[in-house]
């Protein structure tokens, strides 16, 4: 992978949205809006699986969407994949454009209203 960080393009893509912060939950870099609802976690070999990867919020359907097109990247993860998030393997080289759009979809999906319109005005 090459990267000194390997969440830095997540990091620098949540922080750049309307009020989200960074802090650890569970030992894992994470990134919430307004201090309180949680919409990425990073982790790096979680309980051993061997990835590199971020778990995300994600729009109803993106799941079964995004791990039935591309298997090897896209995963269910493990305590928030039923709630429809998905998994995204950083260690295989996804484009950044790729990695920024899910990281955005998963704000899309939980931030309120207010700050959509923010985003978007």
């Amino acid at each position: 992978m090459g990267r000194a960080d390997p969440f830095a393009r997540v990091r620098r893509t949540a922080l750049a949205l309307p009020e989200v912060s960074e802090r650890l939950s569970h030992g894992a870099p994470s990134f919430f809006i307004r201090g309180s609802k949680c919409f990425v976690m990073c982790m790096n070999n979680h309980h051993e699986d061997a990835r590199i990867a971020l778990w995300c919020a994600a729009p109803e359907g993106a799941q079964e969407e995004l791990v039935a097109d591309d298997p090897d990247s896209y995963f269910r993860p493990p305590y928030v994949g039923h709630r429809g998030w998905v998994g995204v393997r950083l260690d295989r080289d996804l484009p950044d454009a790729e990695v920024d759009a899910t990281v955005l979809a998963g704000y899309r999906a939980i931030a309120p209203k207010r700050l959509l319109a923010q985003l978007d005005g």
